[in-house]
Parts: C-alpha cells; sequence; structure tokens
C-alpha cells in the first residue's frame, strides 16, 4: 500500500486539482474531430463510414498508448510522464493543422489521440495520494476530466466559425504547452516514488506490473469499460453529427446538444467515485447498465409512420422521438455512464494496488477501444441500414450482453463462496428471516 505518511491534505487537493485539469485539457483535444471532424468531412466529401474513421483514430492511440504510459508513470512517476505526453500531443495537433488530405488527417489523428493516454497516467498518479476508503471520490473528481468532451462540443463550434478549423486547432495546441509547462513547475513526486528513491528499491518491471492481467476479473472490468467509457467517447464524438444529419440542425446548435450530454457523462463521475465507496461498486453497475438499457431501448426506435385499420376507416399516425426528448435520454444516459466509469475503476487499486498502471492500463485501453471501434460500426451500420437510430440498437446490444455476463459472473462467485447454496433451487424466492408463525395468519 501507498505510504502517505507526512503527506497534507493540502498536498493531495494541489496533486489532484491539477491532474484534473490536465486531463480536461487532454480529453478537449482528445475529442476535437467531433467538431473539426465535421468541416473536414465536408471539405473531402468523405462518407459516413470515412467519418466514423476519422473521428475514431485519434481514440485507437488513446487506447493502445494507455498500456506502455501506465507502465511508464509506475516506474517514473506521473510528474514526468504527464508533461512529456501534454507535448507530444501538442506538436501532433499543430501538425493537424497542417494536414490537407485524408491520408494525412488520419495520420495527424494518430498523434492527438495520444491526448487520451492521458488517463491512465493521472489514474496512477492521483491513486498513490490516497488511502484505499477514499480512492473511489478521489479518482472519481479527477476523472470529471472528461468535462473536455463537453468543452469541446460548446466551445469548438464558436472557435471554427470565428477563425476556421486550423486555428482552433493550434489554439489547442497552445492551451496544452501551457498546461504541460505548468504542471512540471508545480505538481510534486507521488509519496511512492519519494519512499522508492529514499530506500533504493528499483521499480516493478514491465514484466511483473502485467502479472495480475490473469486474472479473469480484469477482463470482466474492461468490458464493462468499454461500454460506460468506449461507447461514452463514440457517441460523445458522434452526436454532433448526429443531430446535424437527423435533426438537420446547425453545427452551433448540434454541439450544445451534444455537450448537454457530455456534461452529466463528465462531472458526475466524482459522484459515482463516492457512491462506490459508500454502496459499492457493484450496486453503482447495476444501476448504469439497467437505466441504460431503458434510455437505449427508446432511443433505439426509429421514427415510424403507422397505418391502422379502424373501424370506420383507416386511422394514421406517427411515432418519433423529438429533439427535447431525445436530449433528455441521452443526458440521462450519459449522467448513467459517468456512474459505472466511476464504479469500474474503483476496483482497481483495491484489488490491485501495486499494478494500477498496468491493469488500469489495460482496463482502459479495452475501454478505448469501444471508442475507437463504434463510431466506425455507427457509420457502417448507418451505410447499410439507411436508419440513423442503428447506432442505438448496436448500443442496446452491447449493454444487454454486459449486464447478463456480470449478473452471471456475480451469483458464480456467490456460490463459490457460500458453496451450499449453490443447490438452492429457489434461492430467489426465500426471504432472509423467515416470517413467524404468529404473522403468517
Amino acid at each position: 500500500m501507498n505510504s502517505l505518511e507526512g503527506v497534507t491534505r493540502g498536498q493531495q487537493n494541489q496533486a489532484l486539482g491539477m491532474t484534473t485539469i490536465a486531463f480536461t485539457a487532454c480529453f478537449a483535444v482528445w475529442t476535437i474531430f467531433s467538431i473539426i471532424g465535421i468541416s473536414i468531412k465536408q471539405e473531402l466529401g468523405l462518407s459516413e463510414t470515412e467519418f466514423g474513421l476519422l473521428v475514431a483514430t485519434p481514440v485507437l492511440t488513446g487506447s493502445i498508448s494507455r498500456v506502455f504510459l501506465g507502465i511508464l508513470t509506475e516506474q517514473y512517476g506521473g510528474r514526468l510522464i504527464f508533461p512529456i505526453q501534454m507535448l507530444t500531443t501538442a506538436l501532433a495537433t499543430v501538425l493537424l493543422s497542417q494536414a490537407n488530405t485524408y491520408p494525412l488527417f488520419l495520420l495527424a489523428a494518430l498523434g492527438v489521440g495520444l491526448a487520451g493516454g492521458s488517463f491512465i497516467i493521472g489514474v496512477a498518479y492521483v491513486s498513490r495520494w490516497y488511502e484505499a476508503k477514499n480512492q473511489g471520490t478521489a479518482l472519481g473528481i479527477f476523472g470529471a476530466g472528461n468535462v473536455g468532451a463537453a468543452v469541446t462540443n460548446f466551445g469548438a463550434p464558436f472557435l471554427v466559425v470565428a477563425f476556421g478549423w486550423q486555428q482552433t486547432a493550434l489554439i489547442y495546441a497552445a492551451v496544452l504547452t501551457a498546461l504541460a509547462v505548468l504542471f512540471w513547475i508545480f505538481a510534486k513526486d507521488d509519496p511512492a516514488l519519494v519512499e522508492r528513491r529514499k530506500t533504493g528499491a528499483k521499480p516493478a518491471s514491465a514484466m511483473m506490473q502485467m502479472e495480475p492481467l490473469r486474472d479473469p476479473r480484469v477482463w470482466r472490468f474492461a468490458t464493462y469499460y468499454f461500454f460506460v467509457f468506449g461507447a461514452f467517447v463514440a457517441l460523445a464524438s458522434w452526436l454532433p453529427r448526429y443531430y446535424v444529419g437527423a435533426y438537420g440542425l446547425e453545427l452551433q446548435t448540434a454541439g450544445m446538444l451534444a455537450a448537454a450530454y457530455s456534461l452529466p457523462g463528465s462531472v458526475f463521475r466524482a459522484l459515482g467515485g463516492w457512491m462506490s465507496d459508500k454502496y459499492g461498486a457493484r450496486a453503482v453497475m447495476y444501476l448504469t447498465f439497467i437505466v441504460s438499457l431503458i434510455c437505449l431501448f427508446i432511443l433505439s426506435y426509429p421514427a415510424t409512420h403507422y397505418i391502422v385499420d379502424g373501424i370506420q376507416g383507416p386511422i394514421e399516425f406517427s411515432l418519433a422521438t423529438s429533439v427535447p426528448v431525445f436530449a433528455v435520454l441521452t443526458i440521462a444516459l450519459g449522467f448513467v455512464m459517468s456512474l459505472g466509469k466511476a464504479a469500474v475503476y474503483k476496483h482497481i487499486p483495491v484489488y490491485y494496488p501495486h499494478h494500477v498502471g498496468g491493469v488500469g492500463g489495460l482496463v482502459g485501453m479495452i475501454g478505448g477501444l469501444g471508442g475507437f471501434v463504434l463510431p466506425i460500426s455507427f457509420g457502417i451500420v448507418n451505410d447499410l441500414t439507411g436508419i440513423w437510430t442503428s447506432c442505438f440498437m448496436l448500443m442496446f446490444v452491447l449493454v444487454a450482453v454486459s449486464l447478463v455476463w456480470m449478473h452471471v459472473a456475480i451469483r458464480r462467485q456467490e456460490h463459490r463462496k457460500f458453496p451450499t447454496l449453490a443447490d438452492e433451487t429457489s434461492l430467489s424466492d426465500l426471504p432472509d428471516t423467515p416470517i413467524p408463525a404468529s404473522a403468517q395468519r
């Protein structure tokens, strides 16, 4: 466990605050294609599938990079790795502003995607400043940096209209560079790294960091994160295009409505961390999956026109989700996804306190891959079916599978822990305490 002797509340708050601000900026850069991608799509005449690939490409780099960035943070500390990662991403964002062909845009998007790797750097760094009972809340507050997606969806459209998408990319690069310098100046080495330097202990090797990946629970947590984070990133990138295409809204309006989804999907992650500390991550995951199923079922229903043979002749009526109803449902979906993101990462420093970087990196990578695979899938199913709501149909299936798998795994764990209950075929009907005979009359 972390040695927190001598660590003050002020030092904890400073580390958490600076890391959260840096992660917010990185996340804003990571989702920049959700806005400037629309302008690029119009300039190059891209198909839905090509647009989905462009939006998803940064997520691929951000996902894969989480594994080695997590290991590097465990070995050298977040104070060093975070500024290096931000400066590298800023350089790629400058190069993005100079691209003029689709292959060059994809190449630049790969570099911009390094911004997504900031998440595991922050997780490994922040978790070392807090004791286990408060790590869920601290990581939830840090994870609220996902609000960077809302910053981009809300602010970037106005920057694009005022300055153009190239200048918007340069503004993002300048902000990221400034934050990298400030982080290096004001951040402190984490307590675990300081202790290791005092004792002369060597950092765990990469192979030792990856050892817990043999545990099946790691892969189950990663599957949950594929939806709660991967689908969140995918939808945050896809919604501006959805509002423009499905409802014919202007880019600025579409960006603000997409920001309304991203905002609760980010800031309430802190609430999810607190709920996971207080009620348990398992209960929060059940809440996330069940509410998501309800929202996605409604969002999946396409606009439909019906003709019914009535008693006095045909009766015509239509069913369609209006913009206000659609916006409310996506906001509710983003809210429970934010709770689920915190719940997943509550497990990691508790189960794997000495392997947060390796395990957290893998879970983050799988989750991030959801943000890569899903936008491409959204474009493909749009092209194949011609139905705008097909993206929500796909997400509904994903949540249903995750919920069933989680529940089955939990029941199996209960039976292993309490083998005498395995043969109880009517277990769900048995009360914890039988009703007294006098009360049954």
